[in-house]
């Protein structure tokens, strides 16, 4: 976490003489308050330019992340995520093959390979054989779950048939704009699990607004590794809309150290 130093508070008057440790985090928080409402006019005018300071460390480092780890995981597997069927089950089934304890490169060369055979929707991965599935994984050196992969997209792909019509949006509707409720659905997806659910509503608040802002327990442990505020709305405040889940990418890269 950022650091800067600051005077002593607990002084009625504030002196150089007797420092302080301020992180990030501290904005807004009692310590700072109490100060703000010193008798000193000067501690309120440090304050400000705390603020001043670490809103620009914050931004400057944010803007370091995105140019080297920006990319989202749809995005590096050549996913054009909209919200639309075809690309939010191609997002659904990267985020299942993300969900197992395998190297991300993996999983997204599996995706790629499931993509070039045209397995792109409900439908088509339903009606695919599963050995064709199985080796479509192999080709993407997903062999480690390949076989139980295999058919947890097959009955992953029947569910979303028979309860969404193999629309991920209807999906999206029946929770109600309740992102406890939306990952409640998302987990009846098999082999999905509660980090593939965090995995899927990290990337898919670039096309559904209303999960912004998402930054699940990993992506914060990169912020606090990165020195940035471990606060879901500070962070969302650090970049448009539309970039939250580049952010939110970028900071679990950097948690993982990638």
């Amino acid at each position: 976490m950022v650091t800067l130093l600051v005077h002593q508070v607990h002084q009625q008057k504030p002196t150089p003489q007797s420092p302080i440790l301020v992180c990030a985090d501290d904005l807004g928080g009692d310590m700072l308050t109490h100060w703000a409402s010193a008798r000193d006019h000067r501690a309120r005018r440090r304050v400000r330019l705390l603020r001043l300071r670490v809103t620009r460390y914050m931004q400057v480092k944010v803007k370091q992340l995105l140019d080297e780890h920006g990319l989202t995981y749809a995005e590096e597997a050549g996913i054009k995520l909209a919200d639309k069927p075809s690309p939010l089950y191609q997002l659904l089934v990267l985020t299942v093959l993300l969900a197992h304890p395998i190297q991300a490169n993996v999983a997204v060369a599996a995706s790629q390979a499931l993509s070039k055979a045209g397995l792109t929707t409900p439908r088509k991965m339903l009606d695919a054989t599963w050995q064709e599935r199985v080796d479509t994984l192999g080709k993407g050196h997903y062999v480690r779950y390949d076989e139980s992969t295999a058919t947890a997209l097959g009955d992953g792909a029947k569910l979303l048939l028979d309860k969404y019509d193999g629309d991920l949006r209807k999906l999206h509707e029946a929770a109600g704009g309740d992102v406890d409720r939306l990952r409640k659905l998302l987990d009846e997806v098999p082999r999905i699990g509660p980090t593939g659910v965090d995995i899927f509503c990290r990337e898919a608040q670039a096309v559904w607004p209303d999960l912004r802002p998402f930054f699940d327990k990993r992506a914060l442990q990169g912020a606090r590794k990165s020195g940035l505020a471990s606060d879901a709305v500070r962070l969302a405040s650090l970049v448009p809309d539309e970039k939250s889940a580049n952010l939110a990418s970028a900071l679990v890269r950097a948690s993982l150290g990638s």
